[in-house]
């Protein structure tokens, strides 16, 4: 009989007073995954269908929708098991298969990099995102557990992994006001990228946390005492502070724990006796009450000058609202205090939660709270991809919007608008409008003509002078803060001016390749095809034309042509990957039995992202991701693979140490591998007596990466070793040869960058 572990899912859907028609429903997803997931398990060792009862769960608390807390139990459904979408769809029906498929993991897409890889992906969950937010929860839910659980990840992983979630997950949670898990994701996120400093700031707070409680109390008694007197309803509590968000002003303000503002936090929570269920109106009857509420604190404690927020008359970008201020509290503390309405609390816990209610149909329910802003931004981020298509440059230009602080200003009539801090009034302009942008020929700020690179301040009140000859500027693009008029500069240019980027263009690669060759390239529609392809373009006029208006570079192309002539010498010589070392039938998993081999050029070792290429003759050969051979070879030769349960005992791997010529250096770094119960397996040492230095090379046999990495690190640590390098190792290549160099992959630094140093 097999394990369940629906139950607290299903009672707290029972709690939250669910119809029991919906907790039939949730109840047949679970069985639908637990079958599907039966005998598959986390890293952890846990059966795998507790994380998506967890993700579930998460959403639960959000009181998300049925089909939102379907999608969470089936989807990994469609990635990790013997199920099609059609089968799925035919049991609940394509509205919960569409949000499964856009948060299935993109991991059977190749990439030449870890970072493009990236990139794409979030292109893709944008897309996903715009055509259903819910797709946003659920991959939100995914994410946090699992953060929750990623201690049982491989330590690289961890911080690989946290990096991420601190570039990408947690402000697009901000984004979409998931307070809550945007600061449990970033807390998680800080302990495996900085262990250390997460580890002292949390004796910090532990160490004052009797002194905070002992404030927080006393504040909150001699509020209470007076809101009660002035027949204002309020619950008025401590408001804990997440270790990442004090970390981050400790860094920024270059201030101790003690100094920082709101250490100490304290929120009031203004509430309407009568009616208990406003929060689910547009309207909110409690508005002014806050204000009054933000008096009695400015009438007990003295206010610190410049820290009121009126976040109530000009929401955050997210929609979140309230009213924020800090003071002098007992023993001169400064305490931090929130004021706001149930209404506005809900929305700041629950984010887009809050603002949608989805139909069973999956159709949604727009509130009346601007929530259309959210939307806008989505389309924006989906409109940037027909902009931008190189995936890196997409992922920078969304981590500006995703990080940017805003900036409030005003138009002449008073409508407030929001801004990325830093922008200036070609931003303001090409939000009112397009053509508003085009014709920009000045702009007045606070009633004074100001300069277009003018940066634009909280309150500002902003006009824009239009005139019908004005046309877009190239300068513009120098100053413009936002990427939609960056766009919208560019689309113009590019429209107006095709002509002469074209020319352009052709002068610029002529110039590089020579006529005759520039000729031969544009002749040849495979090579144009194939070079086109890699760059999203698609005919020689656009490539011609992007290279002219700086879309991409000529060394770009001479790259692409570059990769296309060794692709084809290749074929025509019927290359075969460096032979193999050994066929290990049980090391890699996912080729079903098919002959491989590990390749000897890059040697990877377990615990190593690898990937398969299909050779001629000679089976799959198994390179690591970041081999210079396997990014020379073309994407429909690759396959995606992994490390098998079942393997080898050890691995060989070859380390190049630098060090000074000292007598006994060859000693210690012997006793080091000894230390660490690894075989060595070869060693040869080179002298340099010119520069008092000596190169040692050695073979050593490990199990893991990490074993690796140990070595690695305990040989750096010797005194009079320079640096330790990962290296390629070629049994015929003596080590005195210098060209070898190319193939040299350094170990330190690839271990610090992962570990975050």
């Amino acid at each position: 009989m097999q394990q369940t572990f629906e139950k607290p899912l299903i009672d707290l859907l029972k709690a939250q007073g669910r119809d029991p028609r919906d907790v039939a429903v949730v109840q047949k997803a679970y069985d639908f995954a637990h079958k599907a997931h039966d005998g598959q398990l986390r890293k952890s060792e846990d059966p795998y269908i507790i994380h998506p009862v967890e993700v579930a769960e998460i959403l639960a608390n959000l009181e998300s929708d049925v089909p939102t807390l379907c999608a969470a139990l089936l989807h990994d459904v469609l990635e990790d098991c013997d199920v099609t979408s059609k089968e799925m769809e035919k049991e609940f029906g394509p509205d919960i298969v569409k949000i499964v498929e856009g948060v299935t993991k993109l991991g059977k897409f190749s990439f030449s990099s870890k970072e493009e890889r990236q990139a794409e992906n979030f292109r893709k969950l944008i897309v996903a995102i715009a055509e259903d937010f819910r797709v946003v929860l659920v991959k939100m839910a995914d994410r946090l557990h699992n953060m929750r659980t990623l201690q049982h990840m491989l330590p690289h992983k961890q911080v690989e992994i946290s990096k991420e979630t601190l570039e990408i997950y947690a402000p697009l949670a901000n984004r979409f006001g998931l307070g809550e898990m945007k600061w449990e994701l970033e807390d998680l996120a800080l302990k495996y990228v900085h262990p250390d400093e997460f580890q002292k700031l949390q004796k910090l707070v532990i160490n004052s946390r009797e002194e905070r409680e002992d404030v927080i109390q006393h504040v909150i008694s001699k509020l209470g005492e007076v809101i009660k007197e002035r027949g204002i309803n309020a619950n008025i509590y401590g408001r804990p502070k997440h270790l990442f968000g004090i970390w981050l002003k400790m860094k920024k303000q270059a201030k101790t724990f003690e100094e920082l503002y709101d250490v100490l936090g304290i929120r009031i929570i203004v509430d309407s006796a009568s009616d208990k269920n406003f929060c689910e109106i547009g309207k909110d009857p409690d508005t002014h009450k806050c204000y009054e509420v933000m008096g009695i604190v400015h009438a007990l404690f003295t206010p610190i000058p410049g820290r009121f927020k009126d976040y109530i008359a000009m929401p955050k970008f997210n929609g979140y609202q309230s009213l924020h201020t800090a003071v002098i509290g007992p023993n001169g503390r400064p305490v931090e205090i929130q004021i706001r309405t149930r209404r506005m609390d809900h929305v700041a816990e629950y984010g887009i939660a809050a603002h949608w209610r989805y139909k069973e149909s999956g159709t949604s329910e727009k509130s009346e709270d601007g929530n259309d802003r959210k939307l806008a931004w989505l389309r924006q981020l989906v409109d940037w991809r027909q902009d931008l298509a190189d995936a890196q440059e997409y992922m920078e230009e969304v981590k500006i919007d995703l990080f940017s602080d805003q900036t409030f200003v005003f138009s002449p009539r008073g409508d407030v608008m929001d801004l990325p801090t830093g922008s200036t009034p070609i931003d303001f302009a090409y939000r009112i409008h397009t053509a508003v942008g085009h014709r920009c020929a000045g702009a007045k700020i606070n009633d004074r003509i100001m300069p277009l690179n003018t940066v634009l301040k909280n309150g500002d009140i902003v006009e824009i002078i239009t005139t019908k000859v004005q046309q877009p500027k190239m300068d513009w693009l120098n100053f413009a803060k936002t990427h939609g008029a960056k766009s919208k500069i560019r689309q113009w240019f590019k429209k107006h001016h095709r002509d002469e980027h074209i020319q352009q263009g052709r002068q610029m690669l002529e110039a590089e390749l020579g006529k005759n060759d520039l000729d031969e390239f544009l002749k040849n529609g495979e090579r144009v095809t194939d070079v086109g392809k890699k760059l999203n373009l698609r005919k020689p006029e656009d490539i011609l034309a992007a290279i002219g208006y700086g879309d991409i570079t000529v060394a770009q192309i001479t790259h692409k042509l570059r990769e296309y002539e060794k692709q084809k010498e290749v074929e025509q010589k019927g290359y075969v990957l460096p032979t193999p070392q050994e066929v290990k039938p049980k090391d890699v998993g996912g080729l079903g039995g098919l002959l491989h081999h590990l390749a000897k050029c890059c040697q990877p070792v377990p615990g190593e992202e690898i990937a398969g290429v299909v050779t001629r003759g000679s089976g799959i050969a198994v390179h690591r991701v970041d081999c210079a051979n396997l990014l020379k070879v073309d994407e429909d030769r690759r396959m995606s693979v992994d490390w098998s349960q079942e393997r080898s005992t050890t691995y060989p791997a070859c380390l190049k140490v630098e060090c000074l010529d000292r007598v006994g250096i060859a000693g210690d770094i012997l006793k080091k591998v000894s230390d660490d119960k690894v075989n060595l397996k070869d060693l040869r040492v080179e002298t340099k007596k010119d520069q008092k230095s000596a190169m040692i090379m050695l073979i050593v046999e490990v199990n893991h990466i990490e074993q690796l990495t140990q070595v690695s690190r305990a040989i750096s640590q010797i005194s009079d070793v320079i640096r330790v390098i990962r290296k390629d190792h070629h049994k015929k290549t003596p080590v005195k040869q210098k060209t070898q160099k190319n193939n040299v992959t350094p170990i330190r630094n690839k271990r610090a960058q992962a570990d975050g140093k």
